[in-house]
Protein backbone atom coordinates (compact mmCIF):
# COMPACT_ATOMS: atom_id res chain seq x y z
CA UNK A 1 0.00 0.00 0.00
CA UNK A 2 3.02 2.27 0.48
CA UNK A 3 5.79 2.16 -2.08
CA UNK A 4 9.11 3.97 -1.78
CA UNK A 5 11.15 4.94 -4.80
CA UNK A 6 14.18 7.02 -5.65
CA UNK A 7 16.88 5.11 -3.84
CA UNK A 8 20.23 4.37 -5.41
CA UNK A 9 23.99 4.64 -5.24
CA UNK A 10 25.43 8.14 -4.88
CA UNK A 11 28.66 9.74 -3.76
CA UNK A 12 29.22 11.63 -0.54
CA UNK A 13 27.95 15.17 -0.87
CA UNK A 14 25.32 14.28 -3.45
CA UNK A 15 21.57 14.70 -3.11
CA UNK A 16 18.77 12.21 -3.53
CA UNK A 17 15.00 12.49 -3.38
CA UNK A 18 12.91 9.61 -2.12
CA UNK A 19 9.20 9.39 -2.81
CA UNK A 20 6.45 7.51 -1.03
CA UNK A 21 3.32 6.70 -2.95
CA UNK A 22 0.14 5.32 -1.44
CA UNK A 23 -2.30 3.10 -3.23
CA UNK A 24 -5.67 2.07 -1.93
CA UNK A 25 -5.36 4.57 0.87
CA UNK A 26 -5.49 8.34 1.28
CA UNK A 27 -2.06 9.38 2.48
CA UNK A 28 -3.44 12.79 3.41
CA UNK A 29 -5.30 11.24 6.34
CA UNK A 30 -2.05 10.40 8.10
CA UNK A 31 1.26 11.77 9.18
CA UNK A 32 4.13 10.37 7.13
CA UNK A 33 7.30 9.23 8.79
CA UNK A 34 10.61 8.21 7.32
CA UNK A 35 12.82 5.64 8.99
CA UNK A 36 16.01 3.88 7.99
CA UNK A 37 17.86 0.73 8.88
CA UNK A 38 21.56 0.25 8.30
CA UNK A 39 23.10 -3.23 8.21
CA UNK A 40 23.43 -4.64 11.68
CA UNK A 41 21.57 -1.77 13.29
CA UNK A 42 18.07 -1.14 14.53
CA UNK A 43 15.65 0.84 12.45
CA UNK A 44 15.80 4.51 13.39
CA UNK A 45 13.67 7.59 12.92
CA UNK A 46 14.72 10.04 10.23
CA UNK A 47 11.91 12.57 9.85
CA UNK A 48 8.18 13.07 9.83
CA UNK A 49 5.57 15.44 8.47
CA UNK A 50 2.15 15.93 10.00
CA UNK A 51 -1.01 15.30 8.03
CA UNK A 52 -2.62 18.71 8.16
CA UNK A 53 -0.33 21.68 8.68
CA UNK A 54 2.83 20.12 7.41
CA UNK A 55 4.65 20.34 10.72
CA UNK A 56 7.98 18.53 10.53
CA UNK A 57 10.55 17.03 12.86
CA UNK A 58 13.89 15.40 12.20
CA UNK A 59 16.51 13.35 13.91
CA UNK A 60 19.61 15.18 15.01
CA UNK A 61 21.74 13.30 12.51
CA UNK A 62 19.81 14.58 9.48
CA UNK A 63 18.43 17.93 10.62
CA UNK A 64 19.45 20.66 8.23
CA UNK A 65 20.23 18.16 5.47
CA UNK A 66 16.95 16.29 4.94
CA UNK A 67 13.53 17.77 4.25
CA UNK A 68 10.14 16.09 4.42
CA UNK A 69 7.35 17.28 2.16
CA UNK A 70 4.03 16.01 0.96
CA UNK A 71 1.49 16.53 -1.80
CA UNK A 72 -1.86 15.31 -0.57
CA UNK A 73 -3.46 15.92 -3.96
CA UNK A 74 -1.03 13.46 -5.51
CA UNK A 75 -1.13 11.11 -2.53
CA UNK A 76 2.64 11.25 -2.22
CA UNK A 77 5.30 12.29 0.28
CA UNK A 78 8.98 12.99 -0.37
CA UNK A 79 12.21 12.98 1.55
CA UNK A 80 14.78 15.33 0.02
CA UNK A 81 18.26 14.36 1.15
CA UNK A 82 21.24 16.64 0.62
CA UNK A 83 24.90 16.56 1.64
CA UNK A 84 24.69 12.81 1.91
CA UNK A 85 27.28 11.00 4.00
CA UNK A 86 28.41 7.36 3.95
CA UNK A 87 26.71 6.91 7.33
CA UNK A 88 23.38 7.69 5.64
CA UNK A 89 23.64 4.35 3.86
CA UNK A 90 20.58 2.31 4.80
CA UNK A 91 17.26 0.98 3.65
CA UNK A 92 14.77 3.82 3.90
CA UNK A 93 11.14 3.23 4.77
CA UNK A 94 8.13 5.47 4.65
CA UNK A 95 5.26 4.92 7.03
CA UNK A 96 1.81 6.39 7.58
CA UNK A 97 0.21 6.89 10.97
CA UNK A 98 0.34 9.30 13.89
CA UNK A 99 2.86 12.09 13.91
CA UNK A 100 6.00 11.49 15.93
CA UNK A 101 9.35 9.74 16.06
CA UNK A 102 8.14 6.44 17.47
CA UNK A 103 7.78 3.74 14.84
CA UNK A 104 5.04 2.21 16.96
CA UNK A 105 2.87 5.20 16.04
CA UNK A 106 2.80 4.24 12.39
CA UNK A 107 0.32 1.75 11.04
CA UNK A 108 1.31 1.25 7.43
CA UNK A 109 4.78 0.66 6.04
CA UNK A 110 6.46 0.39 2.70
CA UNK A 111 9.00 -2.29 1.85
CA UNK A 112 11.88 0.16 1.72
CA UNK A 113 14.35 1.48 -0.81
CA UNK A 114 18.12 1.13 -0.60
CA UNK A 115 20.28 4.24 -0.38
CA UNK A 116 24.02 3.72 -0.62
CA UNK A 117 26.45 6.59 -0.22
CA UNK A 118 30.04 5.96 -1.26
CA UNK A 119 32.94 7.94 0.16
Amino acid sequence: QLVESGGGLVQAGDSLRLSCTASGRTLGDYAVGWFRQAPGKDREFVGAISWQKGKTQYSVSVKGRFTCSRDNAKNTADLQMTSLKPEDTAVYYCAAGSYGDDEGSYYYWGLGTQVTVSS
